[in-house]
C-alpha cells in the first residue's frame, strides 16, 4: 500500500496488473504485470 498515496496524488495513476486490488481500484489505468511488459504497454496506451 505504499504506492497508494502516489497513485492518488499523480495526474494519472497507473497500477501494475499484479498490484493489490486496493491500488488497482485507486488507479486510473491498470496495465499488465511487469513480467508481461506492463510498463511498455502503459507507455503505448498513453502515447
Amino acid at each position: 500500500m505504499n504506492d497508494y498515496e502516489i497513485i492518488r496524488a499523480a495526474g494519472i495513476g497507473i497500477a501494475m496488473g499484479n498490484a493489490i486490488e486496493e491500488l488497482k481500484t485507486a488507479a486510473d489505468y491498470v496495465t499488465d504485470d511487469i513480467g508481461r511488459d506492463g510498463v511498455y504497454k502503459a507507455c503505448l496506451h498513453f502515447g
